[in-house]
């Protein structure tokens, strides 16, 4: 670095010397620090010579110390000049607005805040908080804790900076959508209240205890930089971007009057004239870019003439001083190529006189008059005041005494020299005075320029006035219209206008942006009476001319054919009018007086400067008049604005929104202006864009692929000749930067296709993967007409899908340390490892459907490819655990039903290779334990029956309840299986079908033997109550015929017939066993009636009985035959029904068996009646089968027996026989039988 003292020149040469070597690394060198400029030989000697005596490491080191220390002294000084650049940009834009329709950013999360979020949710799901949740509402909390906010994924995203709040909210609501969608419907609760209702607990939680009323404050802080920003928070974000001090941008606002829009808008036409005289001289010299085409130089500079002139026109349309009157541009017409390059020619448009009319307003402020005399005290006196030609005004009146006001008046007027009088009256008081007496007048004439205070002015008095020293004062002010830049009064002299050498009073307008008049104006004039339009002129300082009389400090305007001399009285005015004058010429060479000039430049020779004279030794002291007087065309402004753009990004990037590479609107607005202001081509802008914008995402950075897309289609449509910003021209540099950026972007975006549940997790940011593979395909076409085949796309995403699957199981082996626990666990270990991984890849899967099935929708067949090489990765450690497993282990199902049961409801995977490979795994092993298990269902049927007690289980027998259990179970477990391929499906029903058939059926025959065993061993008397096991073995009959209609039919065909077959068998099976039941009970019922068959008419029995009762009746009472066999029966008969109605378990069964039981009853009794129909039923028998036939009618009509049934015919014939009977006796015995009648009667004991 160059010593403070070193000449101007030496300055200059480094400086050029600087400028070449930033260009040098803006061109090829690192994005992020600019290069060292080549040593100076004589300081390799220097050093070489000074290192005599240190090591070489230690002058190594001091080597680099160097260079980085002169490293950071060129970057901070090229930091300053951009600064200025973008400083001028901000104080004047002509081309660019901030935007108002951009997106809105979110305040990014951070590392604290996440964690901090993760508290707070845990703290609600372990009850801590006050906030009242159902268990719905709470198992969703914990899935989203426990899915996604637990995720490193999330934390990836967080850390890069790509998360908002939004996105965690978005993901929480898209989660309860799908369970409250879930949800039975409730009545008067309509799904939307849920929802709403969820998401303002979640807000909640994810608020928790912060403070409330600082929320507002904070929000609408940080709320700015996303609006519209004034040039101050511009000029501060700048400041933080480029790492200017606050110190640097004062003495930079200052220097460059930033604050004066008339030296802004000059020093921009200075900037567009410079640009053309750029584009003419590379015209001539020829000196082009390396385009494409050579065609293209010449449309080069015309591109170059044309962004001038629209910069220009852009300039014109802005008004003439914002703020000001309405003073807006003055629509002149003119060439857009030709009359913006060629000043002063002929053909352009004159200004007239009336076109630089100016309007003026004066405030006139009447104070007081001093020494008045000639009017006694108390008369009233008062003043009038008037611009000519106008209206007049008057004060108040006051005494004479104390002649004070105070009064202002208000005039317009569009004389730059206006005449102003003011009279001072007193009232007449003579009867025929006419008009009130006037004591003394004055006349002023200001102008702009003229002092504003108040003043004492004498007064003119009529003569013979005792008021000879009469005094008013008075202040007159007069503004200085926004376009009247300056005025005064000059001599001057010229060839076309004022030809003769005197003093003028001249006004400096401008009429637009581009348009500037010099008038001389005379008293009470409103229309110059010369002017000059200063187009084309060019002013500078001069020596005294001697043969001029009057004027010290001269001037002059030069154009081709014509000069202009001026003259003020004094230098610094001189100065001021210099000054104006070259802000309007917009002149390159700024003229610097002898004085300064010999002050900046002691050793003579040009100075080309463009700072005020009067801030040049204040930017001098400080360092910055390098910098500000730096001339803008001189400077590569590519290079500069790729450092800006970077720098930018870098500060965006880092700031506290989730911008996702977006600029904000202030930054957009500045990088605009300074693309246009200074020429940088859009696609240079972008590719400079672009080439950031892949280099932060390759580091991490989470950028939004839409903001690439824009960019990329602009310089594609661009390099394509498609001109999107009107630009035709390509350059062969732009060509290739643009290829080698297209390979870039295509890596990069294959990369991010391939992580894609890394760089775009639980679909964030949203939409985001389907706009990657959108511009995926617009990076594949080879242009941009002609549309890249489907196939192509197709086939670039299916590789990309192919490493994704490699990638996501990797990362999640990783994430389950399966790679440890397969190489030495035990078997069941690695069942159970396998299991769980399981568990991950069917997560990830629904993952990937949820999240990013949408983004694929146009290959949907691809996400299932994906799928299936990634579980075709999983196959490997699966296969490895289940080789591991014993034989005739069975723990490997769970496995199967939870892969299965995940892929056959999904369309793609269903049946897949992968799916196909699972079931040719478990095919054998589920043939092989139904054949076990078929075999240990038979043997336990063998050894539980022969082992049978009978005892009641449920609904019957501790075997048969094995029995059904086991094959339910072992039918619910291949229905869970819910095998997917059909035909094997179908085998393994039926084959389960026949087989729970068949082991029914060799149940039903063994209980039916075991039931005929057990009723053989009872006996016949009326002592026989039906043992509990005979009805137990009746319920495994029954619970038989309840189960073959689960267990045992199929839809259709011969599986239906053969159900029917065990279903006969059953239903004849229990037919049986109630024949034998009833067989038995009848025969009791028998031996009741074969001890009534005793009492026959002609047995020996009868009338040994009726003998010996005869006999001893003659001697003593003998008790007559009871009804004890009668009674027995009944009870037998009573207490065998309530034994099968409380066992067994069929009400049809029971009804059937009571039915017969009756019929045959009474077709006994009928049968034992008809034997006897010859002979006289003993009134011992006719009592007993009364009280039989009658009670056994009631009590099974009681159990539920039909009227058919119990009127039968065979009842008939049995009550009419009683019936005769018992009349037979009652008109034979006189005894009768005590009561006893077939009549119906209810007073007989039960």
């Amino acid at each position: 670095m160059l010593d403070p003292s070193s000449s101007e020149e030496e300055s200059d040469e480094l400086l050029e010397e600087e400028r070449r070597d930033v260009l040098v690394a803006a061109g090829g060198g690192s994005p992020r620090s600019l290069p060292p400029p080549p040593r100076d030989p004589r300081g390799r000697e220097a050093g070489a010579a000074r290192a005599a005596s240190p090591s070489p490491s230690v002058l190594s080191e001091g080597r680099e110390e160097q260079e980085r220390l002169q490293r950071e002294e060129r970057e901070k000084r090229l930091r300053l000049q951009l600064y200025v650049f973008i400083a001028r940009c901000i104080a004047h834009p002509f081309n660019a607005k901030q935007p108002t329709d951009m997106a809105r950013r979110q305040q990014k999360l951070n590392k604290q805040q996440l964690q901090t979020l993760k508290e707070r949710f845990q703290a609600f799901l372990n009850g801590e908080t006050q906030i009242v949740a159902d268990e719905a509402f709470c198992n969703a909390v914990r899935s989203y804790y426990e899915v996604f906010l637990k995720s490193d994924r999330v934390a990836r995203m967080v850390h890069s900076g790509g998360c908002s709040a939004n996105d965690f909210r978005d993901v929480f609501k898209k989660n309860i959508e799908k369970r409250v969608r879930s949800l039975p419907e409730i009545d008067g609760l309509s799904k939307e209240t849920v929802l709403s209702s969820w998401l303002a607990k979640y807000d909640a939680i994810y608020r928790g205890e912060e403070d409330f009323c600082k929320q507002p404050n904070r929000m609408a802080l940080s709320a700015v930089s996303e609006l519209i920003l004034s040039k101050e928070q511009l000029y501060e974000m700048f400041q933080q971007i480029l790492g200017i001090k606050k110190l640097e941008h004062q003495l930079i606002y200052n220097a460059c009057q930033l604050d004066n829009g008339d030296e802004q808008a000059a020093q921009i036409r200075r900037e567009l004239d410079g640009r053309l005289q750029l584009a003419e001289q590379m015209a001539r010299e020829r000196k082009f870019p390396k385009f494409v085409t050579r065609e293209m130089e010449n449309m080069y500079i015309e591109e170059l003439r044309s962004s001038v002139n629209l910069l220009m026109a852009n300039l014109e349309s802005l008004p003439v001083s914002k703020g000001g009157p309405e003073f807006k541009l003055q629509k002149l017409k003119r060439s857009q190529n030709s009359a913006f390059l060629d000043i002063g020619d002929e053909n352009e448009v004159q200004l007239s006189k009336s076109d630089v009319v100016l309007s003026f307003t004066l405030e006139i402020v009447i104070m007081e008059v001093q020494g008045l005399k000639s009017v006694a005290p108390n008369r009233i006196v008062y003043c009038t005041m008037e611009v000519e030609g106008g209206e007049k005004l008057q004060t108040d009146q006051a005494e004479a005494s104390r002649p004070q006001w105070g009064t202002q008046g208000d005039f317009t007027t569009t004389h730059p020299r206006p005449v102003v009088k003011v009279k001072l009256f007193t009232e007449s008081t003579g009867v025929l005075a006419l008009e009130d007496k006037e004591l003394g007048r004055v006349v002023l004439y200001p102008t702009s320029n003229s002092p504003k205070s108040p003043d004492l002015h004498k007064m003119i008095v009529p003569k013979n006035s005792q008021d000879s020293d009469l005094k008013i004062k008075l202040a007159v002010r007069m503004d200085k219209p926004p376009h009247m830049k300056h005025c005064g009064y000059l001599y001057a002299l010229g060839q076309k206008v004022w030809k003769r050498w005197k003093k003028r009073y001249f006004v400096l307008v401008q009429v637009s942006q581009y348009t500037f008049a010099m008038c001389s104006y005379r008293e009470k004039k409103s229309e110059p009476q010369e002017l000059m339009q200063l187009e084309g002129y060019t002013v500078d300082y001069t020596a005294p001319h001697t043969g001029l009389q009057g004027g010290r400090m001269f001037f002059n305007a030069v154009k081709e054919g014509d000069t202009v001399i001026f003259a003020s009285d004094d230098e610094q005015d001189r100065i001021l009018w210099v000054q104006a004058m070259y802000r309007a010429t917009g002149q390159s060479y700024k003229p610097v007086p002898a004085s300064q000039a010999q002050k900046i430049n002691p050793k003579g020779g040009n100075v080309d400067t463009e700072v005020s004279p009067l801030y040049t030794d204040r930017g001098q002291k400080h360092g910055m008049e390098e910098f500000i007087s730096a001339n803008p065309c001189k400077f590569d402004h590519a290079s500069l604005f790729r450092l800006l753009q970077r720098q930018t990004l870098d500060h965006r990037l880092n700031d506290s929104y989730s911008c996702l590479g977006w600029f904000s609107p202030g930054q957009v607005f500045v990088l605009d202006e300074y693309c246009a202001r200074y020429g940088v081509r859009g696609c240079h802008r972008h590719l400079c864009y672009l080439n950031e914008l892949i280099e932060h995402s390759e580091n991490g950075s989470v950028i939004d692929p839409t903001l690439l897309h824009y960019s990329f289609a602009f310089c594609a449509s661009h390099v394509h000749g498609n001109r999107p910003d009107g630009i035709g021209t390509v350059s062969v540099e732009e060509k290739e930067r643009f290829e080698e950026i297209k390979d870039r972007l295509s890596s990069l975006l294959e990369n991010q296709i391939s992580h894609f549940r890394y760089c775009f997790p639980f679909g964030r940011p949203e939409g985001a993967l389907k706009a990657t593979l959108s511009l995926l395909e617009r990076v594949l076409m080879k242009d941009i007409a002609t549309p890249i085949p489907a196939e192509e796309v197709k086939k670039v995403v299916r590789k990309c899908l192919e490493k994704a699957a490699l990638i996501n199981y990797t990362r999640l082996t990783e994430y389950a340390k399966i790679e440890e626990t397969m190489n030495q666990a035990t078997p069941a270990r690695k069942l159970e490892e396998v299991l769980h991984l399981a568990e991950l890849c069917i997560e990830v899967l629904q993952q990937n459907e949820e999240h990013h099935s949408e983004a694929f929708a146009w290959w949907p067949e691809l996400l299932a490819e994906h799928a299936e090489k990634f579980l075709s990765l999983y196959s490997v450690d699966m296969d490895s655990a289940l080789e591991a497993q014993p034989q005739d282990s069975w723990d490997s199902f769970p496995l199967f039903q939870l892969l299965n049961n995940a892929l056959r409801n999904d369309t793609f995977l269903c049946n897949g290779n992968f799916h196909k490979h699972l079931q040719e795994i478990f095919v054998p092993m589920v043939i092989r334990y139904i054949d076990l298990m078929e075999s240990s269902i038979a043997q336990s049927i063998h050894r539980g029956l022969e082992q049978e007690s009978w005892q009641p289980v449920n609904n019957g027998s501790a075997t048969s309840e094995d029995l059904f259990w086991k094959l339910d179970a072992l039918q619910m477990f291949v229905f869970d299986l819910h095998w997917p391929e059909p035909e094997f499906a179908r085998h393994l029903e039926q084959r389960l079908k026949l087989m729970a058939t068949d082991m029914i059926e060799a149940c039903v025959k063994r209980t039916r033997i075991a039931f005929e065993l057990k009723l053989q061993k009872t006996n016949k008397s009326t002592d026989l109550r039906i043992p509990f096991s005979l009805c137990t073995m009746f319920n495994v009959l029954v619970d038989a015929k309840k189960q073959t209609a689960k267990l045992c039919i199929l839809d259709g065909g011969q599986e239906q017939q053969y159900h029917s077959k065990i279903d006969d068998l059953i239903e004849e099976t229990v037919k049986e066993i109630i024949s034998l039941l009833v067989s038995k009970v009848v025969s009791v019922l028998e031996g009741v009636l074969s001890k009534l068959s005793r009492y026959d008419e002609g047995t020996f029995f009868s009338s040994l009985v009726s003998f010996t009762v005869k006999a001893a009746a003659k001697y003593v009472d003998v008790p007559k035959p009871g009804m004890d066999l009668a009674d027995t029966y009944i009870m037998f008969v009573r207490q065998n029904q309530d034994i099968l109605r409380e066992k067994v378990n069929e009400e049809m069964y029971i009804e059937k068996l009571f039915d017969q039981w009756y019929s045959s009853s009474m077709k006994v009794i009928c049968l034992w009646l008809a034997d006897r129909l010859d002979l006289q039923l003993h009134i011992y028998q006719l009592k007993t089968l009364i009280k039989i036939v009658k009670k056994t009618y009631r009590d099974f009509r009681l159990q539920g027996v039909l009227e058919g049934t119990l009127n039968s015919k065979t009842y008939d014939t049995v009550h009419s026989r009683l019936t005769v009977e018992e009349a037979t006796v009652s008109v034979t015995d006189a005894g009768g039988l005590q009561g006893i009648t077939m009549k119906d009667s209810d007073e007989e004991e039960g």
